[in-house]
């Protein structure tokens, strides 16, 4: 049984478009922040949604271009004891949370995200109160306060998983913030979920009627379709998955095009580890002016290279990541879980293979 809890409609404080750069004050920052993340002992980690040259720029500098766990996981790992976590903000919260010892810097602090905006920890908190029966799973996109409320932390790439998981034990599960994704693994597990009512505005975008006029164009594309998208968007996919499967399946089907439904960020590396394949763009429902996002999120743009470069030479402490110890260590608990599931799944597929 699906339920649901939808909260009040909220305006978000959509950032302004960073200003194009000339070719040569672009060649000057790059060169600029490849010198300051050495000498800083630092390293960039990118998230697949931030533009291309955010990307290109972390691998040239043995970096990391990853989805938002991957960063964290990458970023406890590195050897430098400062991370540039280029993303959104509750990407330096987890990769904070995983290295409480290292200095997070973001690009800017303001960078933030519709899945966390529409799940304050206060009202959520309150909703969990109510139901105490329910074991709560949080998706990644989620703060640092609501991650200490929750059992279980999930990302799109193990959250079916984890959800058929607790539904083998019987377990009533509270499931927050994103209502596309919630539905997806609901109707997939048949699990009895409580669901939060939040949504992504990138992915909420996507339109179904406009899909299938584009699909018409394009008989021989495969659709890739990220499970933040409404339900009727994913039902036309030849393969739903996170960000990351959605790259593998992208080299691995043997079409040679493909319409991609999340953010168009994802198109640098499916282009450079499928180069000889055509990548477009999914439909939204609006355009111009009744577009909010048109397939880019705009939190994520915010990190151009000059809010890089300020990062590492203005004062660090308006672009440092701090995270409460005590919420912290709560907020460890259901990392751990996810991770320690995570670790015990690759070894029993490992095993089976």
């Amino acid at each position: 049984m699906a339920v649901t809890l939808r909260i009040d409609e909220i305006n978000y404080p959509f950032p302004a478009k960073p200003k194009a750069l000339s070719a040569d004050r672009e060649a000057f920052l790059k060169a600029e922040i490849k010198k300051l993340l050495k000498a800083q002992n630092a390293v960039l980690v990118a998230h697949y949604y931030t533009d291309p040259e955010i990307q290109a720029l972390a691998e040239e500098t043995n970096g990391c271009i990853s989805d938002s766990l991957e960063m964290a996981r990458f970023g406890r790992d590195a050897d430098e004891q400062t991370l540039i976590v280029a993303g959104v903000k509750f990407m330096g919260e987890t990769a904070k949370i995983l290295s409480p010892e290292k200095r997070v810097l973001m690009p800017t602090l303001d960078a933030t995200c519709s899945l966390d905006l529409g799940c304050p920890a206060d009202k959520f908190t309150e909703f969990c109160d109510a139901h105490p029966d329910h074991t709560v799973v949080v998706y990644a996109n989620t703060s640092a306060a609501v991650k200490a409320r929750a059992d279980w932390v999930v990302t799109s790439s193990i959250a079916l998983e984890i959800v058929e998981h607790l539904d083998s034990l019987g377990e009533k599960i509270i499931w927050a913030p994103d209502r596309h994704l919630g539905n997806y693994i609901q109707k997939e597990t048949g699990a009895d979920m409580l669901m939060w009512q939040g949504e992504c505005i990138v992915h909420d975008e996507f339109s179904s009627q406009a899909l299938r006029d584009m699909k018409h164009l394009h008989p021989d594309a495969a659709i890739l379709v990220h499970p933040e998208s409404p339900a009727s968007v994913v039902e036309m996919a030849d393969a739903v998955g996170s960000t990351t499967q959605l790259i593998t399946a992208s080299q691995n089907l043997p079409h040679k095009k493909f319409i991609v439904a999340t953010d168009r960020g994802i198109f640098y590396k499916m282009q450079q580890l499928a180069p000889n394949k055509t990548f477009l763009e999914a439909p939204t429902g609006g355009n111009g002016a009744t577009c909010k996002s048109c397939a880019h999120c705009p939190w994520m743009a915010m990190n151009g290279l000059e809010a890089i470069y300020s990062a590492l030479t203005g004062n660090h402490s308006e672009h440092e990541i701090h995270v409460d110890d005590a919420l912290r260590v709560d907020a460890m608990k259901p990392l751990n879980r996810m991770l320690d599931f995570a670790a015990e799944l690759k070894l029993k597929v490992k095993g089976n293979a």
